[in-house]
């Protein structure tokens, strides 16, 4: 802290410890200078909005670099810069950038405080609004600085919203030195220093190191009517579902039958290896970040029932009454837009489309107390997913742990307005990590694989598209709470209950074995989304087979073996067992 102050010279150190009063002082401070709005504290106490500046509302990927010394290290999956330079660059933006304003010392933990999974790191930020949503996203304040004292290390973190300006804005991770550098934003995965970019980027980096794994993934229990519960963890890019499917509401009838949804976390997943082989999760986090816009009543009720009080809310839109509003909430009108102008639809959307709430985790109704548990939760299946409207089916099993990491690296979506960039674009987005993996896929794919040894009870491994269209351009499958229906499967696979049907590229549900009952759906729709289209995939496999050639002599062996594998029984038109038979 006293070699920052020397650097930045701000007017005044504070030293956070996370209380109550500290809070809403902090919120005192920024209604006073303008920077957060109380909205109708009728409807939502202690609820205020936050507008950024227009040129800042998402993470900027083509400025977020990870500097280690060898460049092979940072891989072609990151925009690398060699660590001195990338210091000196950022020293030189950080010099007297504090003058006039208060340094914030940011003490944080992410995950429980006791849990040894738990990693700790301090922010050095001069926003108050980022210590604001530090408070909710972690465990700040005292009890992380007792931590910190006790294990001796921590990740270093430092934070300046410099002038706001486009072309002064960059986040730099130095993962050898555990430590981030982030200037010019104050945009939540830019500036909430332990999100993005120490629960994934650095934590991945740590995690390989000492044999965990840190991935951009929900953790979601459901509990059967026996009274069973399984956690599942998933990963999806972002604004593709997570935080729905972390609060997913049974349709009825399950809710008849006794079936529930615990939510554990809806974005980062920290998990190792436990004593009994197998993997044990926490959520790093204590907060959602989450996205507004398409959040209603009816895509989301745990949400909106979480967001009525204590809540920050970044740019979205307000009503007539001062109550917050965006597209998608399904009642009010927009009065004024997230720029604070009277609401024009000339000018575009009411609410930005990635306009965030902010909330404490405890207030989601189907929050599980086994989230504070300091071993975590046992996961029994990992879902990978992302927004494709052709070829991928609904859902289907990976035949082992090899072909389950296959099917992650070669994840595809479609982009959304959560990054900066043309939005609706297919790109390759392994286990939706392509933003946020701290070093080189092909280690990073490595040491997944690593995982697969003697003794481990890994859990099975499952690709899901929610986002299937038909000739009329509209969803083949209804979604949110429906999704369950395809948990159902996965827990019975993973019980041995159902058999499956096995096809080249992997096992997916016979139409008997998926509960469709009540839905809307004809019998096309059903086969489109159960169907394998055989030409479709062996184009698929070759271009994944391209883009992992494109990793070089690093690639692991048996990934490529593995795709080869898919794209002969996708040649010969054969399920993968027998192939393997004949090869």
């Amino acid at each position: 802290m006293d070699e920052v102050a020397r650097l930045t010279r701000p007017d005044r150190v504070h030293w956070c410890d996370g209380s109550d009063a500290e809070y809403a002082a902090l919120v005192e401070l920024m209604q006073a200078n303008g920077t957060l709005l109380a909205l109708n504290q009728t409807t939502h106490p202690r609820c205020y909005l936050h507008r950024s500046n227009p040129s800042d509302v998402a993470r900027v990927e083509h400025l977020t670099f990870v500097c280690t010394r060898e460049r092979e290290d940072a891989g072609p999956n990151n925009h690398w810069m060699a660590p001195a330079e990338a210091h000196a660059k950022m020293d030189a933006l950080f010099d007297g950038c504090m003058h006039g304003r208060t340094l914030y010392v940011v003490p944080y933990c992410m995950g429980p405080i006791d849990s040894p999974l738990a990693r700790c790191g301090v922010e050095i930020t001069d926003s108050p609004y980022v210590v604001a949503n530090m408070r909710m996203m972690t465990r700040m304040g005292a009890a992380a600085l007792a931590r910190i004292e006790r294990d001796g290390s921590f990740v270093k973190g430092l934070h300046s919203t410099g002038e706001l300006d486009p072309e002064r804005r960059f986040i730099m991770h130095f993962p050898e030195e555990l430590t981030i550098k982030s200037y010019g934003s104050g945009y939540g995965g830019n500036a909430l220093l332990g999100k993005k970019c120490h629960a994934l980027r650095i934590a991945s980096w740590q995690a390989r190191t000492e044999g965990w794994l840190a991935e951009h993934m929900l953790i979601v229990g459901i509990e059967n009517p026996q009274g069973e519960t399984h956690y599942v963890a998933a990963a999806f890019p972002s604004a593709c579902g997570k935080t729905n499917l972390a609060m997913l509401i049974p349709p009825e009838g399950y809710r008849r039958d006794g079936w529930k949804v615990w939510t554990v976390g809806d974005d980062i997943c920290w998990m190792k290896p436990g004593a009994d082989g197998r993997l044990w999760a926490i959520n790093p986090e204590a907060g959602f970040f989450g996205v507004a816009p398409g959040t209603s009543t009816r895509t989301n009720p745990n949400a909106m029932a979480m967001l009525h009080h204590d809540t920050l809310f970044t740019n979205v839109a307000l009503t007539a009454d001062n109550q917050p509003w965006w597209e998608g909430i399904g009642d009010g009108q927009p009065a004024v837009d997230w720029q604070g102008r009277s609401y024009d639809p000339a000018n575009g959307p009411a609410a930005h489309p990635n306009a965030r709430f902010t909330v404490r985790i405890n207030q989601c109704p189907s929050w599980s107390v086994h989230a504070e548990d300091p071993q975590g939760v046992p996961l029994s299946a990992i879902m990978f997913g992302g927004r494709r409207e052709s070829l991928v089916p609904l859902v289907f099993e990976a035949r082992d742990w090899a072909h389950g990491v296959l099917v992650g690296a070669a994840m595809a979506s479609e982009t959304t307005a959560a990054a900066t960039g043309k939005v609706g674009v297919v790109r390759r987005d392994p286990m939706a990590m392509k933003p946020f993996c701290g070093y080189n896929f092909a280690d990073y794919f490595a040491h997944w694989l690593s995982f697969d040894k003697p003794g481990a009870k890994l859990p099975k491994i499952f690709h899901v598209n929610w986002f299937r269209k038909g000739a009329d351009g509209k969803f083949l499958w209804p979604g949110y709470g429906d999704n369950l229906r395809v948990i159902e499967w996965m827990l019975k696979r993973v019980a041995g209950a159902v058999g499956g049907n096995e096809t080249a590229i992997g096992i997916l549900p016979k139409r008997e074995e998926l509960n469709l009952a009540g839905l809307d759906l004809s019998a096309q729709a059903v086969d489109a989304l159960l169907g394998v289209d055989i030409e479709g995939w062996r184009a698929e496999l070759t271009a994944i087979g391209e883009y992992l050639d494109g990793y070089g002599a690093r690639m692991p062996a048996r990934l490529k073996a593995e795709q080869q594998r898919v794209a002969a029984a996708l040649a010969g038109g054969e399920a993968p067992a027998k192939a393997a038979a004949r090869a």
